[in-house]
């Protein structure tokens, strides 16, 4: 954990959870590492945080938890190494934003680039299980999770919120803030990328936005 205390973030979370929550979090961490296959690897379960500083956030696009097979978990949301074959969700928002932005889609599914100009690929839970979604869930991870969602929407730099799917639109409530853009559809997943994913141009719309407000536009052509 030795690199998030490093961050912009660690301070206001640190205030923010309750005495001792961190603590708790190492030992959480320690024990499923040694006890069963974890994924991503240890090194980088807080990279969102790692490669997009809170000062710097100005997207926020939310996830579930880690991917569960060896090798393709980054530690941001949806992201894959870019030697891996796309996931199908995946696959389906490239579909999407080459559409909105009448663009070739991405040729990898590294999402780092994204990252990098400030877009905090987050998911609810850090860690899973292999072979188990959801393996996390409940444990541990919720309330630092919230803890940042919550933060960053107190900003006073203008932040959209891009909330794909039911659990991810669970989150809303916890974003006050005057100047922040929610934008809901359903999961990119196949089973419901047809039911108005598709069309519902989010990288557009956010960019339209942040340009409204005079911030620089995230290039999404990776």
């Amino acid at each position: 954990m030795a690199d998030f205390f490093d961050t912009d973030w660690a301070a206001p979370l640190v205030e923010a959870l309750p005495n001792a929550y961190f603590e708790k979090l190492n030992t959480f961490l320690t024990d499923a590492y040694a006890s069963e296959t974890v994924y991503p690897a240890r090194k980088n379960v807080f990279a969102a945080l790692e490669n997009t500083p809170l000062a710097q956030t100005k997207v926020v696009i939310l996830g579930q938890d880690p991917y569960i097979n060896p090798g393709q978990a980054q530690g941001l949301s949806f992201s894959v190494p870019a030697d891996f074959p796309l996931p199908p969700s995946l696959r389906n928002i490239f579909q999407e934003l080459a559409d909105d932005l009448q663009t070739e889609p991405p040729a990898n599914g590294d999402l780092h680039p994204w990252a990098q100009q400030g877009v905090l690929l987050l998911n609810a839970v850090l860690t899973v299980p292999a072979g188990k979604s959801n393996g996390h869930a409940g444990e541990i991870w919720e309330p630092f999770t919230d803890e940042v969602m919550r933060l960053v929407a107190a900003q006073n730099q203008p932040v959209v919120f891009i909330l794909w799917g039911k659990f991810a639109q669970k989150k809303a409530r916890l974003l006050d803030g005057p100047n922040n853009l929610i934008l809901k559809a359903p999961h990119p997943s196949p089973l419901s990328a047809y039911r108005g994913f598709f069309g519902s141009k989010p990288f557009s719309q956010t960019n339209a936005f942040l340009q409204t407000h005079a911030v620089a536009p995230i290039n999404w052509t990776l």
